[in-house]
């Protein structure tokens, strides 16, 4: 038989708050009209001093006018890799109300070419984002001097 004490802990759970707060008015933030604008806001907003050290996947927040929320760090690995988990992914998008979503990371080798993982995430992440409504609009891949776009060659 549950004592008084073990039905008290039953209700006992911490309650969950949501917030967002804005920096800038709509009005001021950056528009993602082409791969180009994705890749120029992502890059200026890169740790320029270790984009050819160690890869970093982020990702670009947009509301339906596809101006940029936010910007997020996924994850940062090492020179070969890193781990972008979708649920940290979707657990950001959601949370800032975000539309849809840039996936981007670097390539700290300079390649631009995009491996099989870099390929099957992109697909994993696209679906997940169906099931949410959060439109994917494109992975970007970030070297020193330039950029490949998924969407651009048509992959996504």
């Amino acid at each position: 038989m549950a004592t008084q004490q073990d039905q008290i802990s039953l209700y006992q759970v911490s309650e969950i708050n949501l917030t967002y707060r804005p920096k800038f008015k709509a009005s001021e933030r950056p528009k993602v009209t082409s791969s180009k604008d994705a890749y120029e806001i992502l890059y200026n907003n890169w740790d320029l001093d270790k984009i050819e050290l160690l890869e970093l996947f982020k990702i670009l927040l947009l509301n339906r006018a596809n101006n940029v929320i936010g910007i997020f760090q996924v994850s940062s690995g090492g020179i070969a890799g890193t781990v972008a988990d979708p649920k940290l992914i979707f657990s950001t998008a959601l949370k800032a109300c975000a539309s849809s979503i840039i996936l981007s990371h670097n390539h700290p080798s300079g390649n631009l070419q995009p491996s099989q993982q870099d390929i099957e995430l992109t697909k994993k992440i696209k679906t997940g984002g169906s099931y949410l409504d959060i439109m994917v609009l494109d992975h970007v891949i970030i070297t020193s001097d330039r950029y490949y776009s998924f969407a651009d060659e048509g992959m996504i």
